[in-house]
C-alpha cells in the first residue's frame, strides 16, 4: 500500500498520515481509536506481528496467532466505522470503542460488530479484550402489540389498559 493512498481504516486521511507510521512503529497511537484503526489496517495488510504485539500482556496468552492470520489473509477488508467511544483519549488509561467492520470471505460480505476494551501498558495503548455484539438490527420474531390493540391475554381490554399498564 502506498503512503499517498486513502487509509484502509476509512479515517479520511492518507495511509502515510494515519496508520502507516503506527504499524511501522515510527509513531505510537495517542488514543485508543488510533490503535483500533491501526489494528484494522494491520488486519487488512496481513501485519500479524503488529496485531499480536499490540495485545495487552495480561491477555496476549489468549491470542491464537494462526486464527488471526487465517482471518486476516482470507478476508478482503471493506471498511471500518467507529460507532461509539467511551474515554480512550490521550490523557485516559482505559477506553472502550464499539465498531463495525465489513469484510468479505469467499465473496460473501460479513459484518463484524464489536465492543473493544483498551488499556495503557507502560504508557502505551494496548488492546485488552473484546466482546462480539449482535450483528445488525434486532428483528422481532412476533408482531409488535400496539397500545390500542386488544390485549393478547384474551381479556377483551385494550393492551394499554391491561398488561400494557403493568
Amino acid at each position: 500500500m502506498k503512503s499517498t493512498e486513502n487509509c484502509l481504516c476509512h479515517s479520511g486521511k492518507t495511509f502515510g498520515a494515519c496508520c502507516e507510521p503506527i504499524i511501522k512503529k515510527d509513531a505510537q497511537p495517542k488514543t485508543a481509536e488510533e490503535l483500533l484503526r491501526a489494528r484494522y489496517s494491520a488486519f487488512a495488510l496481513g501485519e500479524i506481528d503488529y496485531i499480536v504485539n499490540t495485545h495487552h500482556s495480561k491477555t496476549r496468552g489468549e491470542v491464537k496467532r494462526s486464527e488471526i492470520e487465517e482471518w486476516s489473509k482470507n478476508s478482503q477488508w471493506l471498511g471500518l466505522e467507529v460507532l461509539n467511544k467511551e474515554a480512550g483519549e490521550a490523557t485516559d488509561d482505559k477506553g472502550i470503542i464499539i465498531f463495525h467492520a465489513k469484510y468479505s470471505i469467499d465473496g460473501k460480505e460479513n459484518d463484524h460488530y464489536e465492543k473493544s476494551f483498551f488499556e495503557k501498558e507502560n504508557g502505551q495503548w494496548m488492546f485488552y479484550d473484546a466482546h462480539g455484539l449482535h450483528q445488525g438490527p434486532y428483528v422481532r420474531q412476533e408482531p409488535k402489540v400496539g397500545r390500542n390493540d386488544p390485549c393478547n391475554c384474551g381479556s377483551g381490554k385494550k393492551f394499554k389498559k391491561c398488561h400494557g399498564a403493568a
